[in-house]
């Protein structure tokens, strides 16, 4: 059966049992500040567990992205040694939110597995929570245990411990016993001589869990006690790609038809075969993983980048491309040509890659030549540091420093320091890279309490497009407490007029004033899991009261002139660009809009008038709000709305129409695009390969900036003592600066001939060789025009020439390229040892380096020793 089939066979068993059939969410998690990407086939669903939003449907199916490369989940280290982890997999899985539970998941799951997929029933192996101890003391599942013994015998059920049988949200929330599906695929004959039983949960590769089912009963609170959840709920998670496996017959998941087509393409890319030598089948295997899931979530809206999920996706991707360097001899881009044949395997049930794919191309492509160029540096430090080295130990603290700086993994240190004979210090570099973890942790940790519910029935509702006033009650509140922000307070409340950060736009500010005169004041509004959570230092003096909620008013209209302005840009660009730019990220604030697009060069001077014209044009034009809030998503579509690549959208939307611009969005906006005032854009440069960025203002910010230009512009022209025409009085200092320079150049030319005279009576013979070392009263780029003058004249030549210049100290050394073969002399290592004397270092080629340092006083000391290299 190939794995499109085996796909659609369980979505359509789940949807014969009256299942919805949902698209996956995106990958990218964007509400919820507990998970940078989706890990599990319950995180899109997370709200409906927490009871914070009620689901169209109570039984729902999908095969979900899922990516597992930090945090508690994280199988990236893992992936490429053996043969059933991976950074990005499907999850197979059926929901049901207080509908169905024990008895129908653990029936339906047999049926699937024995009766549509014809699983032979005697290599399947099932796992029921034993119950624990400890201070939950929570008791055996029997009632799972009694539903598997009518369908399978009692010997292949197996008690399972708390780690493996009991599954938790997280430190807090919902959570529940477990039943795992395990399948044992070895031989007959390995069959024969071990027990399946005893390889259950072991990390055996051919023995492994495909199906997990959770009974969702009970709900962790933040001091660790269980209390039972008002309605019971299923979730189960099944991997597709260890599916594929059993069921196509195969001993890996590798070997299946989701990834045979890529494992052929690196074949024939890089003219090595699979399954002929472990490190070349693993780095193989590596990137035919590793390429899923960076193409995926730039498909879904994450970039490649140096912070948060856009950095986690860098480092997957420059994994596979160090695995291609080192075991596959690939020292040039080649992991984007594999996004053709993904495209061609996984297109059909994921039309986002299909949408996206020469954007996945040439981001791939453009961070596969920037992290080549860092190895090829990392190349040359490392060998820097081998020659500097005293000892055949290299510290831990520079292959920290190789990896922290300047990204050069510490695996291709090792490999290449042993290769010459090296070793590194890996307590020392294990005890550094610990000690930035734990500041890492300590910086993002969270301590949250429970909540306190003030009113359960209470069904929150944003009304703040009609106003920015409103009488509200606190629904629900909690402490939290981390490094960055200290101790907050986090308030629901029933109405709220505050917009809660989201579609690129900042959450409102504002404040709470109670009945009694007392103020709260609101930093920040955020969406978490359907909640509308605004963070408070401190709490209303009465939580129970009506309160007066009130959003800073001048603060939301920049923000909503800057929203606003993303749209008219959004199109502007599509006008003069072409139809092909989209929409990739925006960053809306009250002060200024980020607007990132694709498009493939960067914008001519005339292009960025015309863009700017296009938007003032708009604004001029006065266009006024044409708001619909809940629409049909097909309908919007098809009446021409445009959506964003990595939203998600519900079956209801809401569309903004400004003249011909209209879009699927949640923002705030003006109700006028005279509002808006004015537009100015004040950059536009590269993000990444084939996506842009423009940086603009609006309204009170562009008056700031013509305000600060204006001013600029009157000092500028008092200090060309009111020139009548200031560029042009500009220009002819420029003219005239560069007729002194070439004066100076001249001079100081002039003056290293008649320095080169006086120093040729200078140079002395020396165990035979020519030898000067001296102070010199040139600029570094004097003296190395002398050095190679004089080298020109002289065989044998040893020259070290100190010079000071602005308070510095420069050291510079000439070894004749004969020298260097025949007393084995290298310049860059000697100008780095007398580099102390200056309190500085250098480097360079071995016959011509040079150094700098602080203290000039040293100037002469370095000069002095310069003849023990010789003596």
């Amino acid at each position: 059966m190939k794995s499109q089939d085996i796909r659609n066979t369980f979505l359509n068993f789940f949807q014969e049992k009256k299942h919805s059939i949902v698209p996956s969410a995106p990958m990218v998690l964007k509400n919820d500040p507990t998970l940078m990407f989706v890990n599990s086939g319950m995180a899109p669903f997370k709200e409906y567990f927490l009871g914070n939003a009620e689901p169209k449907n109570n039984r729902i199916s999908d095969s979900q992205k899922c990516l597992r490369v930090s945090g508690k989940h994280n199988d990236l280290e893992e992936v490429g040694y053996d043969t059933y982890h991976h950074t990005l997999f499907e999850m197979l899985g059926n929901w049901s939110f207080g509908d169905y539970f024990k008895k129908e998941a653990v029936a339906w799951a047999w049926e699937l597995l024995t009766e549509v997929y014809g699983i032979d029933k005697n290599i399947l192996y099932v796992t029921v929570f034993e119950g624990s101890e400890d201070a939950d003391q929570l008791p055996m599942d029997q009632e799972a245990y009694d539903f598997w013994k009518a369908l399978i015998p009692e010997d292949r059920i197996l008690m399972g411990n708390k780690k493996d049988n009991f599954w938790e949200m997280g430190e807090q929330g919902p959570c529940g016993p477990c039943s795992e599906i395990h399948v044992d695929i070895r031989s007959e004959e390995e069959k024969a001589k071990v027990d399946g039983k005893s390889l259950v949960n072991m990390d055996h590769p051919q023995v492994v869990e495909i199906w997990n089912l959770v009974f969702m009963q009970y709900n962790r609170k933040a001091n660790g006690s269980l209390e039972n959840l008002p309605d019971k709920h299923i979730d189960t998670g099944m991997g597709f790609e260890r599916l594929c496996m059993v069921l196509q017959g195969v001993q890996s998941n590798y070997d299946t038809d989701v990834f045979t087509p890529i494992i052929r393409e690196i074949e024939a890319i890089t003219n090595k075969n699979y399954g002929n030598d472990d490190k070349v089948d693993i780095a193989i295997r590596v990137i035919s993983d590793h390429v899923r899931a960076v193409a995926f979530s730039i498909a879904d809206g994450q970039l490649p980048s140096n912070t948060g999920a856009g950095y986690v996706i860098r480092r997957i991707l420059r994994r596979a491309v160090r695995y291609g360097f080192t075991f596959l001899d690939k020292k040039e881009p080649f992991i984007y040509r594999l996004v053709d044949v993904l495209v061609k395997k996984m297109g059909t049930a994921f039309p986002e890659l299909k949408e996206q794919k020469h954007l996945i191309e040439n981001v791939i492509k453009e961070e596969e030549v920037s992290f080549l160029r860092t190895l090829d540096q990392g190349l040359l430090l490392l060998d820097r540091i081998i020659s500097d080295s005293d000892s055949k130990e290299i510290s831990g603290e520079k292959v920290f420093e190789l990896k922290d700086t300047y990204g050069f993994p510490e695996d291709l240190t090792d490999l290449i320091l042993r290769e010459k004979g090296y070793t590194y210090n890996n307590e020392e570099f294990l005890l550094r890279l610990k000690e930035q973890q734990e500041r890492g942790k300590q910086a993002s940790q969270l301590k949250s309490d429970d909540w306190t519910i003030l009113h359960q029935d209470e069904v929150e509702e944003f009304i703040g497009y009609d106003t920015l006033e409103a009488h509200v009650k606190i629904t629900r509140y909690r402490k939290v407490v981390s490094k960055k922000d200290g101790e907050m307070y986090q308030l629901v409340f029933n109405i709220t007029p505050f917009y809660a950060e989201g579609g690129g736009q900042v959450g409102d500010k504002g404040y709470l004033e109670g009945q009694h005169g007392d103020v709260v004041y609101i930093l920040n509004t955020k969406k978490e899991n359907n909640l509308i959570i605004h963070f408070a230092k401190n709490l209303p003096k009465h939580t129970d009261e009506v309160l007066k909620a009130v959003v800073d008013a001048k603060q939301r209209y920049r923000t909503e002139c800057n929203h606003t302005a993303t749209h008219l840009l959004h199109q502007a660009l599509r006008e003069v660009l072409g139809t092909h730019v989209e929409q990739k990220g925006s960053a809306v604030h009250s002060k200024h809009l980020r607007f990132d697009f694709s498009h493939f060069s960067k914008l001519s001077i005339d292009e960025l008038r015309d863009v700017e014209n296009f938007v003032n044009s708009r604004i001029e034009g006065k266009l006024p709000l044409v708001e619909h809030r809940s629409v049909p998503k097909e309908q919007a579509i098809a009446d021409g709305a445009m959506s964003l690549f990595g939203e998600k959208y519900g079956d209801s939307v809401r569309t903004i129409r400004f003249g011909q611009s209209i879009e699927l969005c949640g923002g705030t906006h003006v109700k006028n695009t005279g509002d808006i005032w004015h537009f100015k854009i004040v950059s536009e440069g590269a993000v990444a390969a084939g996506i842009r960025r423009i940086e603009a203002i609006t309204n009170d910010a562009v008056k700031d900036f013509y305000f600060e230009n204006n001013r600029a512009y009157f000092e500028m022209k008092d200090l060309l003592n009111n020139a009548k025409k200031p560029v042009k009085a500009l220009q002819n200092l420029q003219e005239e600066n560069s007729d002194l320079k070439k004066q100076i150049e001249n001079l100081l030319k002039d003056k290293a001939k008649n320095i080169k005279g006086d120093l040729k009576s200078e140079i002395t013979e020396i165990n035979g060789v020519q030898f000067l070392a001296r102070k010199v009263d040139l600029d570094a780029s004097g003296i190395k025009d002398l050095c190679f003058e004089l080298g020109s004249q002289f065989d044998n030549l040893f020259l070290l020439f100190g010079s000071e210049n602005n308070g510095k100290a420069i050291l510079s050394c000439y070894i004749s390229k004969e020298l260097v073969a025949s007393k084995d002399l290298n310049a860059g290592t000697i100008v780095r040892e007398l580099g102390k004397h200056i309190q500085g270092g250098g480097g360079g080629q071995p016959f011509f380096a040079t150094a700098g340092g602080k203290n000039p006083d040293g100037i002469d000391k370095a000069v002095n020793a310069a003849k023990s290299y010789i003596e």
